[in-house]
């Protein structure tokens, strides 16, 4: 299994814009193969450290390196990527395996 941490960071005020545009796209690629997990995170109120009210992170799980390689290959995450590409300040994206 891999997992992936993407720390997104939307230009001030507009994480949720960014977040109405993930939304959207989140049923396109939970129907893909090999997605196990794919949802959108944001800050407990009042945690610490936090990443602050313009960043989410997006929480993935995929069952092979081939399926997070033909999800970022989809139409539909292109799609995506243009419609929020003049929203975003920042993006780190972290691939893992267990341990």
């Amino acid at each position: 299994m891999i997992h992936v941490l993407a720390i997104l960071t939307a230009l001030p005020g507009k994480r949720a814009e960014v977040l109405e545009a993930f939304q959207a796209n989140v049923p396109a690629v939970h129907a893909e193969d090999g997605c196990i997990e794919y949802t959108a995170v944001v800050d407990v109120d009042g945690a610490a450290p936090a990443f602050g009210p313009d960043t989410f992170v997006v929480v993935e799980k995929w069952e092979s390196m081939e399926a997070l390689k033909a999800h970022a290959a989809s139409a539909h995450m292109a799609a995506y990527g243009k419609k929020v590409e003049h929203l975003m300040a920042d993006r780190a994206v972290h691939v893992l395996k267990p341990a």
